[in-house]
């Protein structure tokens, strides 16, 4: 059986930044709050934060949901 890896690979986690950084960056453009991106999306305000600095990978369905809020399409979102 593989091994699993701990710590993303530096290439993910540079994906994984720049793809909080297009999420952010339309939100403001949005002029939506992290609470009100949060309450579209039905998580919370942290998990927004932490999608936003790179910390975390938002599901397929968080990104549907994202894209949605901001009048986006997903391709938007990805780098």
């Amino acid at each position: 059986m593989p091994r699993r890896r701990t710590t993303p690979p530096p290439w993910v986690l540079d994906r994984r930044r720049a793809l909080g950084d297009r999420i952010a960056h339309l939100r403001r453009d949005s002029g939506l709050s992290q609470d009100r991106l949060a309450d579209a999306v039905g998580v919370e305000r942290r998990t927004i934060q932490r999608c936003e600095r790179g910390e975390r990978d938002p599901g397929y369905g968080e990104l549907l949901l994202i894209a949605h809020a901001l009048d986006c399409e997903v391709r938007d979102l990805l780098p």
